[in-house]
């Protein structure tokens, strides 16, 4: 296979790639933002139970 024929192939399968709008890619980064800010709170929260019960057992 010689390169120009592969520079043919990968232009035509790049071609067939569907890309998100603006509106998929706005939707998918405030998605993103609301997961990860719930489970560093959830985080915060279990660590903050889990400092007080040992910080309560070492005195």
């Amino acid at each position: 296979m010689n390169l120009g024929s592969h520079i043919k192939n990968a232009r035509l399968e790049l071609s067939k790639v569907i890309f998100p709008t603006k509106g998929q890619v706005k939707q998918a980064y405030v998605s993103v933002i609301i997961v990860v800010t719930v489970i560093t709170a959830f985080l915060a929260l279990v660590d903050l139970v889990m400092s007080s019960i040992v910080s309560a057992i070492l005195g």
